[in-house]
C-alpha cells in the first residue's frame, strides 16, 4: 500500500523531518487553497478553504507504507499533538468518500496506485480567531509588517511553487512584488 502526501506551502520547500521519499510531484489532485492563516511568525499561510481556487497541489511518497505512520509524520512536521491530529490531519482511503476541498482524488489516487492520501488541514486563522481574512486584509496586513515578520512573510509567498497561483497571491504579487523565486 501506498500512501502519498499533498502539499502546496512549506512542505515542498521546508520538509524537515517529514518521512517522505524522493522529490514532490507537480501533478497532484486540484486543491482549493488561499492565503488565510496568519502563523505565529508572522506568516500568511496557505489553507484549505471553500471559497478559494483550485490549484494544482503537489504530492510525494511517504516513507511508510502504514496510514497512522505517516500520519504521525505530517502531524509532527506541523507541530501538531496527538489530540488536534485528527481534527487538522486530512486523510483519505481508496473506497471513501472524496473529501470537498480536494478535487478528483479517487481517480488521481487510482492513476498513482495511491491507497491513501494526507495533507495538513489547518484552518483559516486571523487576528487571533478562526475567521477567514478577505483579499484587503491580507494585503494591509502583509503591507503593514516589518523586519522579520515581514521577511518570513515574503519567504513564505515567493516560495510557494509556481503552480499555486491563487487570487490573493496574484494580488500580493502586484501590490507588494513578491514574485516567485527562481530555485521553485
Amino acid at each position: 500500500m501506498t500512501v502519498a502526501c499533498l502539499a502546496w506551502g512549506s512542505l515542498v520547500w521546508d520538509p524537515g523531518e517529514l518521512a517522505i521519499e524522493g522529490e514532490w510531484h507537480s501533478d497532484g489532485p486540484g486543491v482549493q487553497v488561499e492565503y488565510l492563516r496568519q502563523s505565529k511568525n508572522g506568516r500568511l499561510t496557505l489553507v484549505l478553504d471553500a471559497s478559494a481556487t483550485v490549484v494544482t497541489a503537489l504530492w510525494a511518497k511517504m516513507k511508510s507504507n502504514e496510514l497512522p505512520s505517516a500520519v504521525t509524520s505530517l502531524a509532527a512536521r506541523e507541530g501538531i499533538g496527538p489530540k488536534s491530529t485528527p481534527k487538522f490531519i486530512g486523510q483519505w482511503s481508496k473506497g471513501q468518500q472524496e473529501p470537498i476541498l480536494v478535487r478528483e482524488l479517487a481517480d488521481w489516487a487510482s492513476a498513482y496506485d495511491v491507497e491513501h492520501v494526507i495533507w495538513t488541514a489547518l484552518p483559516p486563522f486571523f487576528n487571533g480567531q478562526l475567521q477567514t481574512v478577505t483579499e484587503e486584509q491580507a494585503l494591509s496586513y502583509l503591507v503593514g509588517l516589518s523586519g522579520e515578520a515581514r521577511e518570513k512573510a515574503e519567504q513564505y509567498v515567493r516560495m510557494t511553487p509556481h503552480q499555486v497561483r491563487t487570487r490573493y497571491r496574484q494580488a500580493i504579487e502586484a501590490t507588494l512584488d513578491w514574485v516567485p523565486a527562481l530555485a521553485n
